[in-house]
């Protein structure tokens, strides 16, 4: 089968939820492929951005939204198990995302990558207050903060609490890392908020943290007073 059509055959079994169907089209593309965590970036992901969108522009109803998110999260579990994990070698990272179940699935994605790539991951999910994420920096002193945020709504306390990482100073040995769907509409967005890396999708975040370990934020150490963009939803 075309890495097209089946794609395109993945999403509508996953709105209707259609959990044999989906699970023998995962089974199909775990058997074509040497390492398991290429499945979600050429089937999970894909299929995860066209739901995500869908659902935001409202041509997606709730129960099908629904049926993807809960049925592809089972998927994403379930493959992960199957990943070699190495022996932690890379950096540090301590993870978080926004509060929709979306946002989660797309930070579990990204957090189960690095974890195979060989960096050390603390995942907290979603709706953690930003006070309670800024102590464990302080406590950990993990090497990477990493941010997913899917909804415009998340921006407020993402911007929060890197003006505050920043102006505190425990952000000297810290990279701040962003991802997700509002970062992907908004070019430029990443940057100006003071993020010193931002990725597209899981695969690109996991070689961009490996090939730019030392690029931080060159504009400045706060966003206070920046002009603030407008985001389509």
């Amino acid at each position: 089968m075309h890495p097209d059509v089946m794609t395109e055959h993945f999403f509508e079994t996953l709105i209707n939820g259609d959990r044999h169907g989906a699970r023998e089209i995962a089974r199909t593309a775990l058997s074509a492929t040497e390492k398991p965590q290429e499945i979600i970036t050429d089937l999970y992901w894909p299929a995860y951005e066209t739901v995500d969108r869908l659902h935001r522009h409202d041509q997606l109803s709730e129960l099908g939204f629904n049926f993807a998110t809960r049925l592809l999260r089972v998927l994403v579990d379930q493959t992960a198990a199957q990943y070699e994990i190495p022996e932690p070698t890379r950096r540090s990272v301590l993870a978080a995302c926004g509060p929709n179940d979306s946002d989660e699935l797309g930070a579990q994605m990204a957090v189960d990558m690095l974890e195979a790539s060989g960096h050390p991951v603390w995942f907290a999910g979603g709706g953690i207050p930003g006070d309670e994420l800024m102590a464990r920096v302080h406590e950990q002193k993990p090497e990477v903060l990493l941010l997913f945020a899917s909804a415009p709504g998340d921006l407020p306390e993402i911007r929060r609490m890197i003006d505050s990482l920043r102006e505190i100073g425990a952000a000297s040995g810290l990279q701040i890392v962003v991802g997700g769907g509002v970062f992907n509409r908004a070019e430029g967005l990443a940057e100006e908020i003071g993020a010193d890396l931002w990725a597209d999708d899981p695969l690109d975040l996991v070689e961009r943290l490996a090939s730019e370990p030392e690029r931080r934020a060159t504009n400045g150490q706060r966003t206070v007073g920046r002009k603030r963009r407008r985001l389509a939803a």
